[in-house]
């Protein structure tokens, strides 16, 4: 009888061994994700190096506006959003214009959506971070996509 006592008791422990372990490491994934995207707030140059987009907290997402134009357009400091498909937007300064909005961690990359001025048209964006330096944009339209490269503001 103590044979099969001692068998009994072992075998709870095991499993309570087993239940400590699991529950740790369960802790442990949810402090740790394991795909979080990475942090991508900062002030940024776009790949034509034609403006610096200022990306940062909107309500519960992340946004990013152009702060400043490295390449005035026709219109300078003053260029309104002409190309804009909504013509109530048309009159708006694209200097301050949100053209990256919506930004939410999913799966390893920031998702939104990202405005193009110079088309006026807003397609599905991700957003990833490369290095401390360099972002990746990527716009699409269904499965066609396009991606830049910005780098950050030195």
């Amino acid at each position: 009888m103590r044979h099969v006592m001692k068998g009994i008791t072992t075998m709870a422990s095991r499993r309570v061994g087993v239940r400590s372990a699991l529950v740790a490491v369960a802790a442990g994934l949810a402090l740790y994700p394991l795909s979080a995207a990475e942090p991508i707030t900062g002030r940024w140059v776009t790949a034509e190096k034609d403006a610096v987009v200022a990306i940062g907290k909107c309500g519960k997402a992340l946004c990013g506006s152009i702060e400043k134009f490295l390449i005035l357009p026709k219109g300078g400091n003053d260029q309104r959003d002409i190309n804009n498909s909504d013509p109530a937007k048309r009159q708006r300064k694209l200097l301050g214009t949100a053209i990256l909005t919506g930004l939410a961690p999913e799966e390893g990359v920031w998702r939104g959506q990202v405005y193009d001025p110079k088309t006026g048209k807003t397609y599905t964006s991700e957003v990833r971070r490369k290095d401390a330096k360099t972002l990746e944009v990527k716009g699409c339209v269904g499965p066609f996509c396009q991606t830049q490269v910005w780098k950050r503001v030195g």
